[in-house]
This record gives structure tokens, C-alpha cells and sequence, in this order.
């Protein structure tokens, strides 16, 4: 397959299906060319297509020896099985896939199996996540394919279809039509997402949500929502959205009286208006994924004299089914009265469902990073807050179909790798107004304004939403971690009607100190022309110049002058990268005419690395860098500062001169792969999976 890449709340539903001793609290629970350098500034893109190692099976089918195995699978009676050995013709797929092919085992994750029967309820994701097209028949190997969305790109994961079962029954996840596996194998996919079956025993519904949409979860208290509460729901659905609703009031997953559980995560997939004898009725629409144990109220499939007052012909519209399977109807009003907290997953831009009367989110979405020192302020009450990553947010077009004039939008601030990494930071989202002249807000600036909009705590979640209502106007938008000097990476995602949006903040341009006309520090630096070429002579045999040859003759060359001991931060892998970085010919080696164009760089980065040396260390300190590299005609924003403050600095956060002609050469010689390839100054490129391969490979 040819590859191709394009560079360009309070309250929740508590952790469901948690240990019996969990409680249901809040306390447990740029450009284009940008995003370019910032993957390849940290080199941590990985390749499109790359997998986890695998193996062919005795039987010519694919076997994942690498899917993590928990303890539940690994008892006594627990065989791992192919659909095939499970029934004589199974199939991926029987009359489509629906939100009633999912029915719960013993794995306890419902919150996972509500945010599947979601997601079947919206055909264009669901064939995002389950490609429509495997069988177990055509072209048959053992391997099915799904996709998740992580952190702004979807990820392809690939799994074997051996499944546990004990006595040849599955014991996880299952459709009621037994031939039918789709649900049961996207289960394990994300399992392995995720390290395993064992990391799907608790969680959030928003938190599925999200990575099987690329949507944005917003947390709402049920009492709190608007007293027209079918018109609210009503445009939520017609927006595309995915909706979870639970009863966290009671003990884990024990039966109300009246057949709701409690701490259980139900799918709202409906609201209608019902016709009956008696006047019109607001009904929503409820699936319980364990596939039983329904509303026994009014309403009630089974138990519900009100249908007796709607004809025939409405119960067919609503497709009313009368039987236990887990779906069911109730009123507006005992929704309200039975389920307190609903998760809202929104969805922005082709993630909506084609011919909804209503325009989807326009979403923008920006990745950052907290770096001690650098960009990690921590919170509003510190007194390095401003230090925090800004965004300067345009609204100018208001909302549509409403008299008050203001603009609506979403703010989702998510902390990357959590679960990976076991670190939870608390993070929030403040608002401010923009200066007048400015784009970026200084430390007085903060100390006189007040936020405009902001989180109202501090939370460890993965993701916090920040929803609101704002006039036109200038803002921005600071994203924090409670505590300062913590590292941590980020996306925001703004979610605006048409017409809005939110870049990186700028800050001002720094002062440059003009270099002095015919000032060349570097001649008190480095030998001369006459003295270079005999070194190059001496270290390069054949007159080529190799990455070890360079290493020598650099090592050689700063050792008589002023920069005498910085030789000793000089690495066989910066020489390695100028060789390439300055090779015409792709064979890692550089002839006397390439090497004198490199000794012209690198004696002008020289004279500029000198000049603002001002205290002689022979490190640049970190406010020191971004003048440095304007002078050498390179601008960057706070973002790429950020990396190079992760990834190109020594312990204390200062550049050797070493450092520093490696950070030149590699932003040098980007842009101008990027500018190659952006020959119409679009601010965008498009590469084939092979070059983008050839050019992050050698660099």
C-alpha cells in the first residue's frame, strides 16, 4: 500500500467497573512548516506503518507474540481460539454492525462497550475504526486491523483473532449472533492499545470516546443541563455527538429498584417525540451494554402500559422492540430523575455525520510541551505563571440561529501518555484578555488582568474541557500544570464555529545587539584559511572528509584559541550530522569544495556564538539562543524553543559551541528541505512515505 504523509467541567462519569471500594467523586476522578520542525527537531515521529514485532503461526496465520498477557487469561481452562475453531462459517460482520452486537463478559469495562455501542450509531467513524472489508474469508491470514485516534493522528493496530475462551465459549466481549466477531476483536485491539485486557478493568466512557472519534469529551451534571432538555440533547445528536449517561450514587454495578445499575455506563442514542392517545411525549433512547437488565418504569419494554397508547405504526418508527436486550425507552423527565452525569463526545469537522442540519465544529489543534525552567510556569497563583505556553485566540464570527451576539467554542487541554508513563499532572485553562498591542502576555501584564473564563480546578484527568460564550474579540488562552517545573507534553484542541481561531502566542522580539562591521571574533577562535587546509590535508585522507576525519580535524582546530575546552563537548555524532546535513551527494562524505562551504558556516556561527557569549563561558545561556539564531537568520517560535530546550541543551539548560553549530546546521538544512519540497510557498507539503523516510533517516 503506498503511504503518503501531509506536514502541514466538573463532574464525570466515575471510573467504571473500578473495585468495589471506589466512590464516585471529582477526586477520583502553528504553521504548517511548524509542526514540521517540531517532529523533526525532537526526531520523535515515528514512521507511518510501523508494527510491533509478529510471527506466522505453524498454520500459515498471523500470530501476535507481543499482545500482553493478564492473569484472567491465564488460568486453568482459558484457551486462546480462532473464530473458526469457535463455529463453522464465522463472520465479521452479520447485518451490519449495530449497537446491539455488544455484549459484556467477564472483563469488567463497560464504559469501553457504551462508547462501541456509540460509535456504531455514527457509520462514517465506525468505518474509520472498524475497516468494513475483513472477513474471514476472502484473503484470510489471522490478522485484522483497527484504528485508534492518539493524540491528534490515527494509529493503525493490528492484532491476531485468537481470542480467550474457557468451555469454547469467549470470555470477554461477545455479540449476541454468534458468528459475528467484529465487536469482540476491536475489543482486543484496544486492549493491546492500551497493554492488555487487564488495562480496560476501569476507565472513563469520554476516554474510549475520544480515542475512537478524535473527538472532544465534555463532562455535564444531568441537573445542571437546560430545562429544555430535548432540544439540548436533540442538538447534540444532530451534531453527531456521542453520548454517555451513568447513576454514580449507588454500589458498583448493583440494580436500582427499579432496574437501573448504579455506576454503570449506559449509550443515550435517541430522542424522539412520541405520539401517543393522550398528547406528545419526550422519550430518549437507552442501551445498557450488558445486554439485559432494562428500565422497569414507565416506559418499560416489557412492563410499560403507556405503549399501549401509541399506535402500531409508531412503535415501528421508533423501532420498539419488545424484549429484554438491553435497549430501552423512558421518559425525559425519569432520565433526569434516575441518571446523574452524562459524557458528551463532540466531534469537529469530517468527523461529523454527513447531512446533519447543523454545521460541525471547526477544530484547530496545537501540541506543546511544559519544560522546567522554560515553559512550565505552573499555576495562576505562582509567580512564573506567564512563563506558561500562550495562544492568542481570534473570535470574530458569532453564533448562528441565536440573538445574543457571541462566539461558542471548546477548549480541550489533554496531557500526553498518561497512562504509559503512570504520571498524572493537574492541569487547567485560563483565558485572558489580549493586550492591545501585543499577541503574548507579559508578567505585569498578568498581574493587573483577570481571566475572562477559566477551569475551576486543577485536575489529573487526561483532558480537561473548557466550554463557553465569549463577545468578539482578542483573548488568550494559557494552558498550566498546578505545579511549576514540571515536564509534560500537551495538545490543545479548540473547537470554534467557522471562521475563529487560536495561534501560538509570539512573544516580542527580543533586542538584538548589532555585530560591529569588519568584527571577526572568530579569527581569535579558529586557524586561518591556509592553516584549515592543511588540516583538512593532515585528518582526510584522499581528500574526503569523513565524520571521524571531522571529528579530529574540529577537535584539532579549537583547541589554539579562545574556545580552547569546548572541544570536549564535541561528539562523533555532531560530526557525523554536519557531514550529512552538508553532503551534496548522499554518500556521507564531503570533498574540499562541500567542507570550505561548511568552514564558512561555521565561522560565521562562530563570530554570532561569540558575540553573545557576553559572560565568556563558553555556553550560550537559554535567553541567550533564540537572539542568537535570529541574527543568524533563523526565527523561532516559543514551541521550537521548547525542543531545543528539551533536546539540544546540557543539564543546566546552556549550549556548548559544539551544540550550537549542530542546532544551526540541523534548522539550516530543514528549512531548506521543506522549501525545497514547498516550491509554491503554500506553508504545506506532501511526501511519499519514502522520502519522508530518506529524509528523517539521514540527517
Amino acid at each position: 500500500m503506498k503511504k503518503s504523509l501531509s506536514v502541514s467541567s466538573e463532574g464525570s462519569l466515575p471510573p467504571m467497573d473500578d473495585d468495589a471500594d471506589s466512590v464516585c467523586s471529582d477526586e477520583l476522578l502553528g504553521s504548517q512548516s511548524r509542526s514540521w520542525l517540531s517532529d523533526l527537531m525532537t526526531n520523535e515521529l515515528a514512521p507511518p506503518g510501523s508494527e510491533d514485532a509478529n510471527t506466522i503461526g505453524r498454520d500459515g496465520l498471523f500470530v501476535d507474540y507481543n499482545f500482553p498477557l493478564g492473569k484472567l487469561e491465564m488460568q486453568a481452562g482459558v484457551k486462546w481460539k480462532r473464530p473458526k475453531e469457535l463455529c463453522s462459517s464465522p463472520q465479521f460482520i452479520v447485518n451490519g454492525a449495530t449497537r446491539l452486537d455488544v455484549r459484556q463478559g467477564k472483563l469488567n469495562d463497560c464504559w469501553l462497550l457504551s462508547a462501541i455501542a456509540s460509535l456504531s450509531m455514527n457509520r462514517v467513524l465506525l468505518k474509520k475504526v472498524v475497516p468494513l472489508g475483513q472477513s474471514f474469508q476472502d484473503g484470510y491470514k489471522g490478522c485484522f486491523s483497527f484504528w485508534f485516534w492518539q493524540y491528534g493522528q490515527w494509529e493503525e493496530v493490528r492484532i491476531d483473532d485468537l481470542l480467550p475462551t474457557q468451555n469454547n465459549n469467549l470470555i470477554y466481549l461477545s455479540s449476541p449472533e454468534r458468528l459475528e466477531f467484529w465487536s469482540s476483536l476491536l475489543e482486543k485491539a484496544y486492549a493491546k492499545l492500551k497493554g492488555g485486557y487487564r488495562a480496560l478493568d476501569m476507565g472513563f466512557p469520554h476516554e474510549a470516546m475520544v480515542d475512537m472519534t478524535g473527538g472532544v469529551a465534555e463532562i455535564l451534571k444531568i441537573s445542571s443541563l437546560p430545562r429544555d432538555l430535548p432540544a439540548f440533547l436533540r442538538h447534540l445528536l444532530a451534531k453527531g455527538a456521542l453520548i454517555n449517561c451513568a447513576n454514580c450514587q449507588g454500589p458498583l454495578e448493583k440494580r436500582g429498584e427499579l432496574g437501573i445499575m448504579f455506576r454503570h455506563a449506559y449509550s443515550l442514542t435517541a430522542v424522539e417525540e412520541v405520539k401517543t392517545a393522550h398528547g406528545r411525549k419526550d422519550l430518549v433512547r437507552l442501551l445498557n451494554p450488558w445486554g439485559n437488565t432494562e428500565w422497569e418504569g414507565r416506559w418499560s419494554d416489557l412492563k410499560g402500559p403507556e405503549w399501549k397508547t401509541v399506535s402500531v405504526e409508531e412503535q415501528k418508527r421508533l423501532e420498539r422492540v419488545r424484549r429484554e436486550d438491553g435497549e430501552f425507552w423512558m421518559s425525559v423527565s425519569d432520565f433526569r430523575q434516575h441518571f446523574e452525569t452524562m459524557e458528551v463526545c463532540h466531534l469537529a469537522d469530517d468527523l461529523s455525520k454527513p447531512g446533519s442540519s447543523v454545521l460541525p465544529w471547526c477544530c484547530v489543534m496545537h501540541h506543546g510541551n511544559w519544560v522546567p525552567s522554560i515553559s512550565a510556569g505552573g499555576s495562576v497563583h505562582g509567580g512564573s505563571f506567564w512563563q506558561n505556553p500562550q495562544y492568542y485566540f481570534t473570535l470574530s464570527e458569532v453564533d448562528s440561529g441565536t440573538s445574543k451576539k457571541t462566539c461558542s467554542f471548546v477548549l480541550a487541554l489533554m496531557q500526553k501518555h498518561q497512562r504509559r508513563s503512570g504520571v498524572n499532572l493537574a492541569i487547567a485553562l485560563h483565558i485572558y484578555p489580549a493586550h492591545p498591542k501585543n499577541t503574548y502576555l507579559s508578567s505585569e501584564d498578568l498581574k493587573v488582568l483577570q481571566p475572562v473564563l477559566y477551569s475551576h480546578k486543577y485536575s489529573p484527568r487526561r483532558e480537561v474541557v473548557l466550554r463557553g460564550s465569549l463577545l468578539p474579540g482578542r483573548y488568550i488562552i494559557v494552558s498550566s500544570t498546578q505545579a511549576a517545573n514540571q515536564p509534560g507534553a500537551f495538545l490543545l484542541r479548540v473547537l470554534t464555529e467557522q471562521g475563529n481561531d487560536a495561534t501560538p502566542a509570539r512573544k516580542p522580539p527580543p533586542d538584538i545587539p548589532p555585530l560591529k562591521e569588519l568584527s571577526y571574533p572568530h579569527q581569535a577562535a579558529l586557524p586561518s584559511l591556509e592553516s584549515t587546509k592543511q588540516l583538512f590535508k593532515k585528518h582526510c585522507s584522499k581528500g574526503l572528509c569523513k565524520p571521524l576525519h571531522l571529528h579530529k580535524l574540529l577537535t584539532e582546530a579549537i583547541q589554539e584559541g579562545v574556545l580552547a575546552g569546548s572541544e570536549k563537548y564535541l561528539v562523533l555524532e555532531h560530526c557525523k550530522s554536519l557531514v550529512v546535513l552538508m553532503d551534496t551527494q548522499g554518500n556521507a562524505r564531503l570533498n574540499w569544495l562541500d567542507f570550505q562551504y561548511l568552514w564558512d558556516k561555521i565561522r560565521g556561527w562562530t563570530d554570532i556564538f561569540l558575540k553573545f557569549d557576553k559572560n565568556k563561558t563558553q555556553h550560550l545561556e537559554y535567553k541567550e539562543v533564540a537572539p542568537a539564531l535570529s541574527k543568524a537568520g533563523i526565527v523561532v517560535d516559543d514551541l521550537i524553543m521548547q525542543l531545543v530546550g528539551l533536546r539540544y541543551t546540557e543539564p543546566d539548560l546552556t549550549i556548548s559551541y559544539p551544540g550550537f553549530l549542530y542546532l544551526l546546521m540541523k534548522l539550516e538544512s530543514m528549512t531548506h528541505k521543506f522549501q525545497a519540497y514547498d516550491m509554491v510557498g503554500m506553508g504545506s507539503i506532501t511526501v511519499s512515505y519514502r522520502q519522508w523516510l530518506h529524509m528523517t533517516m539521514y540527517n
